[in-house]
């Protein structure tokens, strides 16, 4: 019976070339159950999870000392959890150097200022006002429309912001004064941006209600003609008294379900009307979101579903 190989004395992450050369390990190996191949010739021992972190420190391998880790993959190696395990990390390099390409790496070629950036494990990963602006530029060229882009790239925008603290005050500098591929998105994104949002979809709803003319102002707090806090809503029209709401998966719970309806009645004595939105919903009816809230304005409810069951007595649409 063949021993196992142990793998104990190899790096987390390694070039399968240079643990050859050193003796560590032997080509059949690396073909082996005890390591996992990261990209082409980078490899983790079994043992170890892979990490979207780990698979940067992998790419960093390849590199040359000339490219900048960013966007997704920098805001999740400095702690903003955009990118998942094995998104592709994601990577600047300059216009004139000649790397890649190389599957499950996405490189752009782009300027980047000396000052954007800073040394990380042999290469250099951006600052927080450059990561901010390739969330956006990353998604140039053109794959799909605008406002499509606008609900991919502000989410990551605004759960950037939080994070770390920004406003647009902070990032205005890095946004304008260029004239990189998509720096028109990216700005109307800036614009669009608000760091109050507590979730991606919340984000991404307030992208479609602001494609369809409809402002509102996410995390809004509700308050009584006496002054008392009634209720904090997910996104707030407060000129017409709508609020819009997106009910996720942990919505479905009956002691969340109970919150919310007690919730949503203090705020409808208040004057306000509700449009609750699902995940199916915000994946698949932009429209009937929008028309939904434009009814909801005007004092009437969509006619496109009946509110749910455990709904019926709050006065609410439901797209």
């Amino acid at each position: 019976m063949t021993k196992p190989f142990d793998s104990s004395h190899l790096p987390e992450v390694f070039r399968g070339s240079d643990a050859r050369k050193a003796g560590l390990i032997t080509a059949s190996r690396l073909r082996g159950p005890s390591v996992r191949r990261l990209f082409q010739d980078v490899y983790t021992r079994a043992d170890v999870e892979v990490t979207h972190e780990l698979r940067c420190r992998g790419a960093a391998l390849l590199a040359p000392p000339e490219a900048v880790l960013t966007g997704r993959s920098a805001a999740t190696v400095q702690g903003v959890q955009l990118a998942k395990p094995h998104d592709p990390v994601e990577m600047v390099v300059p216009e004139k150097q000649r790397f890649g390409p190389i599957v499950g790496i996405k490189i752009r070629r782009t300027e980047v200022k000396p000052e954007e950036s800073r040394p990380w494990n042999g290469i250099r990963i951006a600052r927080r006002s450059r990561i901010a602006l390739d969330l956006l530029l990353r998604l140039s060229p053109r794959k799909s429309g605008w406002v499509r882009r606008l609900r991919i790239g502000v989410p990551d925008l605004d759960q950037f912001m939080r994070a770390e603290k920004l406003t647009d005050l902070h990032l205005n500098g890095e946004f304008y004064g260029r004239r990189n591929r998509g720096i028109r998105l990216a700005r109307h994104a800036l614009r669009l941006s608000d760091p109050r949002a507590e979730s991606p979809p919340e984000s991404e709803l307030r992208i479609v209600l602001a494609a369809g003319g409809i402002t509102a102002t996410p995390q809004l707090e509700v308050f009584s003609r006496t002054g008392h806090f009634v209720a904090r809503l997910d996104l707030g029209d407060e000129t017409y008294r709508v609020a819009i709401e997106y009910d996720g998966r942990w919505h479905n719970t009956p002691k969340q379900r109970a919150h919310d309806r007690k919730r949503r009645r203090r705020a409808e004595a208040e004057g306000w009307r509700f449009v609750i939105v699902t995940a199916d919903d915000l994946a698949n009816d932009f429209k009937g979101i929008v028309e939904a809230v434009w009814q909801a304005r005007r004092g009437a409810f969509s006619p496109l579903t009946a509110p749910r069951p455990d709904q019926e007595e709050v006065r609410m649409a439901r797209v």
